[in-house]
This record gives structure tokens, sequence and C-alpha cells, in this order.
């Protein structure tokens, strides 16, 4: 909420949930725009963060509201991508598991801006030590040369991506940034070469020309002037305002430095975006046959001696090929020479900046993924580049719907609440259109490019109205009625997107799709002296007669991949919004915010957002803030805070249908009864001001805290909830030297760490010097006393345990030296059981469909235990128990083996647990098992039951995943150390 309801009027709410006109999207529209004009750029669909390109700088981006938003509930504070970064960081440290941050919208909407402000947290928000801050370092610095080689102006944003990126930040179990790395899909290669007015080459070309000092250039050949380079001016806007292309170019060669290219490097990559320049001006005349022959020279003379390191027969030989050709076809092979060098350059610093990013500990650790891929795009003229970002854009509207769907379903099911299905645009019919096996657009093209004869464009349209006719959701000027072929053109299929309509024209698909280099070719930049163009040529590239796989079947299969890399992460999500089309400060443009609202699924989300509930918070957190009201639950509840909630509710007189109770959940089913609540908290807060108030004078005057000191505790807090905590703190130091209690915990918590946090910078220079300490406050003298006993307890017991461990695992599984540093503890869940000894929480893989289900793993004197909250679902004596397999991988899997001497045995358990060193040692201290643990490599056979067996397989891999394989096995793959490159 945004304070009281004047406020709530004036600048709407701040989660779209709370709307109670949820099923309008003029009302959505509303909002946006109320709090656009207010500059509160963000807003929330429960986690989704919706944000509006301001197109102006805002003071909200400062270390001070990174440090504000730090470690805060998400809804504590207004929307911002700080919160959502926070939360997802948070998330993945509690559950230590791995996420995605989905940054999506049309082009010049905010989404690199987006990805910027998420990568700038992470970098303030971790450890600092010198290994950290130089990967913190490359990972900032990454950005400006990847875009600088990747994106470029176009007619609706300035700083366009024309490749999409997914970048992989990885973290240790010191929650430490230590690594990344990056996977590119489908660089706009034929921006090269054609450029529509309007628009420019790559940045890059414009850098380099505006900003490299004149020795540079001088050795590239090259002058200062971007009209002289064909490759440039074909837009005819070379120089834009608003763009500095000599500072960039100063940024980009800096970062180079960082991101530790050598200057070896940075020569001869430079010296190949000079080639690419100096291939534009090359030029052909027709000799007295009609045949093409090479013009000019000078430009030959730059390409063969300096920039590529080829000898100049060689070139001549390269661009006029050896079988003659018109000028024409000269042109195309030339060109198709220029797009792959900067195509396969492009690919080559990818994999460098990788090299780079790369976290040279192969030990366990967790990720976060950023992937900012191009929006949806929509030109007067849209081609094969359009067609692939919006079949992009299709799949991950599909996958969007069904990890939300699912884990909206999912939180409903685990609260006890029940579900109501809801409608949903399912765009799967789209999907298939394009992407069907031997029916789609996708296999008539590549079915067009590689049959014999002479395949067109045009024949490949006429192939699509064959297969496609009468599909509700393509058409063409032959297949629409007169109304609709009025705009169209005979060259043209029109697609209705869930975004859209988009009208394609076929011209050049074929060519783009082939993207064929000549053999001669790369036999010819295979003699570069030029280790960057031999790196991208190698001669283990097969030569054979067999075509290589098409640009958008390459590019489907890319796809696929990021699509099972996506379903193996925690999904997040940040739908970016251009308010309108001129860039303008303070202008919401209403049709086209609503086009935006409707192909990002935004009133889909929200409908499953609101199926029943607008509201759902954590039990503790809402009797944290709205316990005031109720004198019974405030100042302090004695019971559990579910049944404070409870107590709460009934007495603000919430009627029965107006909220459900889950597991551990509130939901409210309407805004207005939360809305209510919330004003009635404002009010309550003046009342309770007063005692604020004296408690905060009374403190002042005591002899252990500073007026400086308490003052800073009161007023540095500004969070609507926050005078509760305070007063929590003066009524902690009123009772410091009381018994510990539930009244002053926090405050002599407070206490030690204040302590320690000043010890740190003012240790003694002798340890064993007692008299040169700082004197300790009351509470930590009386920790002293009891020292000796806690570390006679710890040798004989802790590390006895610790010894067993490193006896089983030690040498043998790949992250067992992160469990040392971890105390074992006797229980980990809250459950009570009759002579219990240990108890931890894991997941059960059914043994057919290996589904994955919650359980409590419990151990007796006697037995193991599978329990379902209090429910008994397997018992297995310590006689029972055969053995127990683990990998040497990563993974936290463990397969317990029975012996079937009783009918109702089961068979083997599949689990996994997040305290799987913990746990076994428990086990096989308790069960005098420790020579039944084995560690293995490769797979596990497991018994389903008596006389049927079936397999794990354990094997590293790009991305930790978990699935059911084609063999019927279950695989579980574990993250690789040093992630492969999957570029395109």
């Amino acid at each position: 909420m945004e304070g009281a309801l004047t406020a709530r009027d004036r600048v709407g709410v701040q989660d779209l949930v709370l709307l109670e006109a949820h099923t309008s999207e003029t009302a959505l529209l509303d909002n946006l725009r109320k709090r656009f004009h207010e500059n509160l750029i963000y807003t929330y669909i429960g986690t989704l963060l919706v944000s509006l390109n301001p197109y102006k700088e805002l003071d909200t981006y400062s270390k001070k509201h990174m440090d504000t938003y730090m470690g805060v509930n998400f809804f504590e504070l207004p929307p911002h991508i700080y919160a959502l970064a926070d939360n997802v960081f948070r998330t993945m440290l509690s559950e230590f598991n791995n996420h995605f941050i989905l940054i999506s919208g049309e082009s010049g909407a905010g989404k690199t801006e987006t990805s910027k402000k998420v990568l700038q947290y992470y970098a303030v928000s971790c450890p600092n030590t010198s290994l950290l801050d130089n990967v913190r370092d490359r990972l900032l610095l990454s950005n400006p040369v990847l875009e600088a080689f990747g994106n470029a102006k176009t007619l609706k944003n300035d700083n366009s991506s024309r490749f999409g990126k997914y970048m992989d930040i990885q973290f240790d179990h010191q929650v430490g940034a230590v690594g990344g790395h990056i996977l590119s899909y489908l660089l706009e290669k034929s921006r090269v070469v054609h450029q529509n007015h309007g628009e420019r080459n790559f940045h890059i070309f414009y850098q380099l020309v505006a900003g490299g000092d004149d020795e540079l250039l001088r050795w590239l050949g090259l002058e200062r002037n971007c009209q002289n380079y064909s490759y440039l001016v074909q837009g005819d806007c070379a120089k834009v305002t608003s763009i500095n292309d000599k500072s960039n170019w100063k940024i980009v060669r800096s970062a180079l430095s960082i991101i530790e290219f050598s200057e070896k490097d940075v020569e001869q990559l430079f010296a190949i975006i000079a080639s690419v320049l100096h291939l534009g001006n090359v030029k052909f005349a027709t000799d007295a046959l009609g045949y093409a022959v090479l013009k000019n020279v000078p430009e030959l003379h730059w390409l063969s001696t300096v920039r590529l390191n080829i000898q100049l027969l060689r070139v001549k030989r390269c661009l006029q090929v050896y079988s003659p050709f018109a000028v024409d076809h000269a042109l195309y092979a030339r060109d198709a020479l220029a797009k792959a060098i900067y195509g396969r350059t492009f690919n080559w610093l990818v994999n460098k900046v990788n090299e780079s990013l790369a976290n040279k500990d192969s030990s366990r650790k967790t990720v976060i993924g950023l992937l900012d891929i191009y929006g949806f795009e929509v030109f007067h003229v849209n081609s094969f580049e359009q067609f692939c970002i919006n079949y992009c854009n299709e799949k991950l509207q599909q996958l969007f719907i069904q990890l939300t769907l699912k884990s909206e379903q999912e939180e409903y099911q685990m609260e006890g609440i029940e579900w109501e299905p809801v409608p949903y645009f399912n765009n799967k019919i789209i999907c298939d259109l394009v992407e069907e096996k031997h029916r789609g657009i996708i296999s008539v093209l590549d079915e067009e490019c590689l049959r014999p004869g002479e395949a067109t464009d045009l024949t490949f349209l006429e192939k699509l109205e064959e297969k496609m006719g009468g599909h509700p959701h393509f058409v063409t000027h032959k297949l629409a009625d007169q109304k609709t072929r009025k705009t169209m053109q005979r060259g043209d299929f029109r697609l209705l997107h869930y975004a859209g309509e988009v009208t394609y024209c076929v011209v050049g698909f074929l060519d783009k799709n082939n993207d064929l280099l000549y053999r001669n070719v790369k036999e010819v930049m295979r003699q570069s002296k030029n280790t960057i163009i031999k790196h991208c040529f190698p001669y283990t590239e097969p030569d054979s007669k067999k075509r290589p796989e098409t640009v958008v079947t390459q590019f489907k299969g890319s796809l696929a991949g990021l699509t099972d890399v996506l379903m193996s992460k925690e999904p997040w999500y940040v739908r970016c919004i251009k308010p309108n089309d001129g860039k303008k400060a303070g202008r919401f443009d209403d049709v086209l915010v609503r086009h935006q609202v409707k192909y990002l699924g935004l009133m889909e989300h929200l409908r499953v957002r609101r199926a029943g509930f607008a509201y759902r918070r954590k039990y503790d957190i809402f009797l944290a803030r709205y316990k005031p009201l109720c004198p019974s639950t405030w100042p302090k509840w004695k019971g559990s805070a579910s049944e404070g909630v409870l107590c709460l509710v009934k007495h603000l007189g919430y009627k029965p249908n107006e909220y459900k109770m889950g597991r551990t959940k509130i939901f409210i089913r309407h805004p207005k009864t939360l809305f209510a609540t919330e004003d009635a908290f404002e009010l309550c807060k003046h009342d309770l001001g007063g005692l604020s108030f004296c408690l905060f004078i009374k403190a002042i005057n005591t002899d252990f805290y500073s007026y400086k000191t308490v003052k800073k505790l009161f007023t540095r807090d500004k969070r609507p909830d926050a005078f509760v905590k305070r007063c929590r703190f003066i009524k902690g130091f009123m009772m410091r030297n009381q018994p510990a209690c539930s009244d002053n915990t926090e405050y002599l918590a407070f206490v030690r760490q204040n302590y320690l946090t000043r010890l740190k910078g003012n240790l003694p220079k002798t340890l064993l010097d007692k008299n040169s300490w700082p004197t300790p406050p009351p509470i930590m003298q009386e920790v002293r006393g009891t020292l000796p006993f806690y570390l006679r307890f710890y040798y004989t017991s802790m590390l006895q345990f610790k010894a067993l461990t490193s006896s089983m695992f030690k040498g043998k599984k790949e992250n067992y030296p992160f469990s040392v540093c971890q105390p074992f503890q006797d229980t980990r869940i809250s459950t009570f059981f009759e002579k219990l000894v240990y108890s931890v929480p894991l997941v059960k893989y059914d043994r057919n469909g290996f589904r994955p289900r919650l359980r409590q793993l419990i151990l007796t004197q006697a037995a193991v235990y599978l329990v379902e909250e209090a429910k008994i679902k397997q018992r297995i004596d310590f006689n029972s128990l055969k053995g127990v397999s683990v990998s040497n991988l990563s993974d936290n899997f463990l397969i317990v083996h029975v012996v079937y001497d009783e009918t109702k045995q089961k068979g083997d358990l599949i689990l996994q647990c997040d305290y799987l060193f913990e746990a076994l040692t428990k086990l096989s201290h308790i069960g005098n098992k420790e020579s039944c643990i084995k560690v293995v490599q490769g797979s596990v056979r497991f018994d389903i039951q008596p006389g049927r067996e079936g397999f794990i397989d354990f094997k590293s891999g790009q991305e930790s995943m978990i699935y059911r394989s084609k063999n019927g096995h279950l695989m579980v793959v574990r993250m690789n150390g040093e992630s492969a490159v999957g570029c395109i």
C-alpha cells in the first residue's frame, strides 16, 4: 500500500492484485497512469514487477536506495527492481536453489537498463573481497562490451539489443558472486551489410571511427568519417545526437582491459572490425563477358596486408570466387563473408568474456539467471529477423503461462485452499503453427531451402498457402478476403500472434535462413595470420557436402535448450512497458500501453493471481504489522502466529467468506477488506505515537547508549511498522538486566552484535592480554563463564560426528568440504515424535513416475521413518536396511536399499536431502551402518519392487536438472564447474 486511502486515490495501488475492478483492463491502465505521473514507474502483480520506462533520470537507484531494500520483506516498501532482486537473492539463500529473472517487453521499453540495475544491485550487496570485487567488475563491464558489438539504433530504440542474452550469475556457499556465464542467441548479422532508413549498424563501428586515436585509425586504414563507408550510411543516420560514440568508445576500451583481453586480442579484434568496413567498400565491375571483376585495389590492400593478414591473390580469389559470377552474385558473396566474419567474431567475443567470468571453483554453487531478450517487434516491413524474434516471444509467453499457472496452483494446494480454474489464451496453437514437425512454417521454410531446383521466396509462400490455408492464425494476400487484401502485398503473409497481427514480407527469407558461405571462402580465411580469424574458421570445421543446419533450425534448437534451462529454475518476471513512441518523459499513450498490457499477458497474470483471493501473506508478517489493532495481540502475542492472526481478524470483524486460513498464510478475498485494515492501522499509529515518544525520552537518559546512538536507531527506519520495532527495542532495553525472556531477547542480541562489530575494528594487539580488551556488556560476560563447558561439549560430541562424516565422504564426494563448517543439529523439523533421535525435511521421489513429494525423515533408536505431516508413510527397521548409495557428484540424492523380508515392504527409497552429510552421519551412528554407505559413480540401481528394478543416472552438465529421461531412468544433472559455451 502507498499509505492512507487518500494516497491510494492519488497514486493508485502498488499491487494490481489489490484492484477492486481486477477484471477491467481500463482500471489497470488507469492505475498505471496514476503511478507513472507520480514518477512511480514500478507496480507489482503479486511478485511480478511491471516497469514503465520514464525516459528520464530518477533518483531512486543510489547506494542509499540499495541499502533501504536490502533484507526487507518484499511487500514492505514501494515496488522497485531492487526489491525483486533482493527477494530473489534471499530466496536463493534460504532454499539453496536456482532462480532466473525473465525481463521482457518491446524494443525501447527499458529491458537492458533493468538488467543493468539487477547486476549493479548484486555487485553492491554481495560480500567484498579482492577476488569478489574482480568478478563484480567483470560482470558489470561485460555489459558495455556486449552492447557495443550486439546493440544498434533502430527506429524504436537507440540502444536496441540485436541478440538475445541469458546470463548466469554464480554464487558460492558464502553468498559471494564468484562467476558468470553468458549464452547468446540469434545475432542479427544482416544488420552488418544492410540497415533500414533511420537505423544504424552495430555501435562498435561508429565508436571505432569516432573514438579511435589517430594512430590506430591510420594503422587500420580508416578515416574519421562514417560517410566514407558503405556499411555505415545506408540508414542515413550515422550521427545521432542522443548517442556519444566517442565517450562510449572509451568505456568499451577500458572494459576490454579489465575483462582481461590482451593487447594483441584487442588489436586483432579491431583489425577485424576494420576489415568489415573495408569489405563493404569493395566494388565490382562487369567485364566483356558480363562477369564480375574486382575494382578498387586500395581496399584489397588493407584487407590483405594488415587486417586479415592474407595474401592479396588469395583475397581476390576469395571475393571473386573460383567460378565466374554476375555482379549481383559477387556482391552477395562479399556480404555473406562480411556477415560470417562479424557473426563468428561475436561468438568468439562471448566465449572470451565467459573465460574471464568463469568460476574457478567447481564446488556446489547456486545461480540467478538474467534473461534479457528481444521484445516482440512490429515494423513497417517485417522480415526473417522479426519472424524469429516473435517466435521466440511466443515460446517465452507459453513458458510464462505454464509456470505462472503451475506455481499459483501449487501454492493453493500447499496451503490447502481450493483452486478455481482460470480461463486464459493458450498460445500453443501459434507455437505449433510455427514449429510443428513436417507442417509448421519452419519445416516448410527448411524444405524450400534444402530442396533441389529453383526455390525462391515466392515458392516458399506458395507452399505456406498450400499447407496453412484455413488456419485461423495465418493469412496471405491470396487467402484473404477483399478488405484484408487491401492491407497486404502479394509477397506477404500475416500471423495472428498472441500480441496481435504481424505482416511479414517473404523477400530474403531463403537467403537469410541458408546463410551459406562458399567453401573456398572458408579455405582462404584459414590462411589468415589473425589468430581470432583462425579461431573462427578452424580446420576442424567439416567441409562435407552435407549442408549445415539452417539458421531457423539452429535457433529453434537453442530455444528448446533455453526452455530446458529455465524450467529447471524458479521463475521471476519483470514486464517492461514503453509509455510512448516519442521517448518523451511524462507522456502516457493509452493506446500504446493498452496494446503492450495485452501482449505481455498482464491481465491473464492478474486473473491467475486473483483466482479467489486478492492478498496472501505469511502469518508472522501479517501479525507483526497489524497486531496493534487488537488488545489480545498487542503488544505481545503468546501463542502461535496462526492463532494470533485468527484472533486478530475475528476482532476486526472479518466475515467467514472474506478470508481463508491456509497452512502458513492468511488469504484475503477482497482488496476493500485489506484497505479497511490498513486505514485502521494508520489511525492506530497516531494513538501509539505518544507512548513511543515517552519511551524514547526515557531511553536516552541511560548510561549504556548515547543520545546519538539511540536517535540513529529511531530515525533511520521509515517503514510504516517501524514504530512497533522501536517500542520493542526500548522495552528490551528497560528489561536488559532481567533474565532472558521474549521481551528482551532481541535487544540482548543487538547488544552482542553491536559489541562484536565495534570489537572488529578495535582488536587488542595481544589476544591473551585480557586487560587490553574493550569492556564487554554484562550479557557477554555471562557467556564467557559458560564457555569452557561449551567447548568440552563441542569437542566430545560435535567433533566426533564430524570425524565420522570425514571417514565416510572425505575425498569421495565433491561437495563434502562445504559441510565441514555447518554444525550438525539433532532435528531440523518441528514435528514432535516419541523417542525421536534425529529428524530432517527432505523430498521423496516415486519409484515409477519419479514425482517429488515433501516428507520428513525421522530416526529413532530402532528404525527409520518416512513421515508426511503427522502420518507415518513408511517404517524401515535398521535390520532391514541393506545399504545407502550416494553419487560422487555434488547432488544431494541418497538411495536407501531395503531387505524384502516383509510382505508390506514397498521397495527402495529415492530421497533428496539438503542436509545429506548430517543425515547420513546420524543414520550411520544411530543404526551402526557406516559400512553400508557407498559412494558410487555413474548410475545407481534400485528395486521398484521385488523382481523389478530401476536406475538413476548421475552426470555433470551445464545446468542442474532433475527429469525422467527417454530410457525411463531418473536423470540427475549437477552443474559443471566450467560451463560450456552455447552460442549460435
